[in-house]
């Protein structure tokens, strides 16, 4: 009997779409588990992307839901906006109003995940500081003494008449009181805005957006965007520059310093990255998240040999240890842990039926790990008070630094004895590469100026002589609207071609160390001209990984270097530099593009904006945001197109600053280098 319309209809709509492993991604590794995955009947966030569309208006950011007499949805009329747009909600409220206060609610979700990071990294050092932890100690006291003024704590003190250095302890102390003060302190602005070049600090304080504490500007957002109150799409946006300044220069800056001083600043070494680094014969223990302060203790934990013998005890070789997102990159910067997977490949790491254990703490994590670790042995352990799961598979087991040993420990058992419970064939793709991971702004300093210069003129001279075009900060997530890798790849690909040397933060820098981008050996097949002999004198990437999200603190400070090296402006914004977010899905993007924008960097992002259905306040962005900073947002989903914008805006920069012509080359003699200033 044939099938009726109704069955066949019915039979249609149970079958799932499934995503095109080849089409999803362009690394061959995911490709390969994209298919397991799909061959077990296991949805991934490949598939989900193919059978879930967006809504436009929510992507036009013209939705708002601020109060229950909506969603008020306003899209853009099919002819455009020819005069007046006439637009407006229940309230009243315009599509410039709307879609500034969704963006800067974005804004306010992204610096709030930052600086709540770096809080907890703050937390932690109190109590290093105050010796309550046995866990934690003062690790890198040359960086401890160096960030120490900038809060305005001495490292000196004059007695009998003459100057010594202040005990450490003392120091240390005192940094912890006044960096947790940044965060709700009741006066004042935040002391880490004059680390930034003076003429840009000035130009804050001229507009009025110098943040005043880190919590007080995210609590605003909130309430300005509140139903009734702030309706002027640049009032918002300024606030929305205070909060995005308080992330980049406050919250996220001293996560990064604090996190150097405790557990070590990060300097080049050599590790792997991509699945490949999942070991058949070994536990396999998947760190996923975005706080180091666990996964530093997880390291030496299962490193020890207490539990390594206990491994072997259980059947396994060994402990094999990897990361995903932000830890990872913590930990590889540190201690050369392999990176296993970028965002999008979190479900993966589980689908090859090795992970024994993923251990997550918080930000970019799928709910959907629970529903694959069900089809598997593996235990998903949660670790942070704010990131439960409902699902009744999910362990959790609540970190405390003052108990951090026993709460490794016990992490680390658990995933040994899971070992013996792997109950179906395991398949780890072949495909690792090798990185060279761990710079910051001492190490570039470093290798491009030496310890007989000590500061950037090196770079400087080298951008000026044109070998080096310029630089770029290349940044941000994986998206699954759109091919994971490729936007990342491309743009960086074609940077490098054209002589710009790439630093790199993030799932962008374990993207290119995937692609094999992060060795010296990839600018002579990669790189113009120019670039590759540099890359070739000093030995160094023409990608330079710089750490995790909130590390993107070290490019800021990294250009405020250029601008004190002399020779190419007196602000960020005469740089011929221009950021990047190919793959952008966070708030945390927006939050971090916006603080880059507001220091004076043309920033492009990829995929989308949010802000395409209110033309007035999106050109209000990507135009006269520029008069008073001297950046702006930029969108180009094309990848090429988007390199070469942003290469198009450092020949601008260079040309006004009359180095657009290549300089010729001269030989100095010994009394040529003895004039030059160390």
């Amino acid at each position: 009997m044939a099938e009726t319309k109704k069955a066949k209809v019915a039979k249609k709509a149970k079958a799932p779409k499934l995503a095109d492993p080849k089409e999803a991604t362009i690394d061959v590794a995911s490709q390969q588990l994209i298919a397991r995955a799909q061959e077990l009947g296991i949805d991934t966030v490949f598939d989900r992307a193919v059978s879930m569309k967006p809504c436009n208006i929510g992507t036009q950011g013209t939705c708002c839901k601020i109060c229950s007499m909506g969603p008020c949805r306003l899209p853009l009329p099919k002819d455009g906006i020819d005069g007046d747009d006439t637009r407006k909600g229940l309230c009243g409220a315009t599509a410039n109003t709307i879609a500034a206060r969704n963006f800067i609610r974005m804004i306010a979700g992204g610096a709030s995940a930052h600086s709540d990071h770096g809080r907890c990294v703050a937390e932690v050092f109190m109590s290093a500081a105050r010796k309550e932890t046995e866990a934690y100690k003062i690790k890198d006291t040359e960086k401890l003494i160096a960030m120490a003024p900038h809060l305005g704590v001495a490292v000196t003190i004059e007695e009998d008449g003459e100057t010594k250095d202040r005990d450490i302890d003392e120091i240390a102390l005192e940094v912890a009181e006044v960096a947790m003060a940044e965060w709700g302190k009741p006066e004042g602005e935040l002391l880490y805005m004059k680390r930034a070049p003076e003429a840009l600090y000035d130009k804050w304080q001229k507009q009025g957006v110098l943040p005043r504490n880190i919590d007080r500007e995210i609590v605003e957002i909130m309430h300005r965007t509140h139903m009734g109150v702030d309706q002027d799409y640049k009032n918002l946006i300024k606030q929305g520059t205070r909060a995005a300044l308080a992330d980049g220069w406050g919250g996220s800056m001293l996560a990064t310093d604090l996190q150097d001083v405790l557990f070590g600043t990060p300097y080049p070494l050599q590790s792997e990255a991509n699945l490949g680094i999942m070991k058949e014969d070994h536990v396999n223990i998947i760190v996923h998240g975005h706080e180091p302060v666990l996964s530093e203790i997880l390291v030496g934990v299962a490193q020890s040999q207490e539990m390594v013998d206990y491994a072997k005890e259980k059947g396994a070789k060994g402990i094999q240890l990897g990361g995903i997102c932000c830890t990872a990159n913590e930990i590889l910067q540190r201690h050369g842990i392999p990176t296993a997977a970028t965002f999008l490949q979190q479900e993966l790491a589980i689908i090859t039926g090795a992970c024994d254990a993923m251990v997550v703490d918080i930000q970019c994590i799928m709910q959907n790990l629970a529903n694959v670790a069900k089809c598997f042995h593996t235990k998903l352990i949660t670790t942070h008070p704010i990131a439960k799961m409902e699902q009744d598979n999910v362990i959790h087991i609540e970190f405390d630094e003052h108990h951090a040993l026993e709460d490794a420990k016990r992490i680390v058992k658990m995933s040994i004895d899971n070992f013996q419970n792997r109950k179906s064939d395991v398949m780890i793709p072949e495909q690792k590469a090798t990185q060279i991971a761990g710079f910051g702004v001492e190490s570039i300093q470093y290798h491009l100026g030496g310890t007989f210069r000590g500061t950037y003129y090196t770079l400087n001279d080298n951008i000026i002589n044109g070998r080096i075009r310029g630089i770029a900060g290349v940044v941000g997530c994986n998206n699954a609207r759109t091919k994971h890798n490729d936007g990342h790849i491309k743009v960086v690909k074609e940077l490098i071609k054209n002589d710009v040397i790439v630093l790199t933060t993030g799932c962008n820098a374990i993207a290119c160390a995937m692609e094999g981008l992060l060795t010296p050996e990839a600018a002579a097949v990669h790189c113009g001209p120019g670039l590759a002999e540099v890359c070739e004198v000093v030995g160094i990437p023409p990608v330079l990984h710089l750490g995790s999200c909130v590390d993107n603190s070290r490019i800021l400070l990294a250009a405020t270097e250029v601008v004190k090296a002399g020779g190419l402006g007196t602000d960020i914004c005469d740089l011929p530099v221009a950021g990047s977010a190919p793959e952008w899905m966070s708030e945390k993007a927006i939050s971090i593009g916006h603080y880059f924008v507001a220091s004076g960097v043309y920033t492009v992002f990829g995929v989308t904006l949010p802000t395409a259905g209110a033309p007035v306040f999106h050109n209000y962005l990507s135009d006269e945001l520029e008069k008073i900073y001297g950046g702006k947002w930029d969108l180009e989903v094309d990848p090429i197109k988007h390199a070469h914008k942003m290469i198009a805006h450092i020949d601008k920069k260079r040309k006004e600053l009359g180095i657009d012509k290549a300089r010729e080359r001269v030989l100095m003699d010994m009394a040529d280098r003895q004039a030059l200033e160390a």
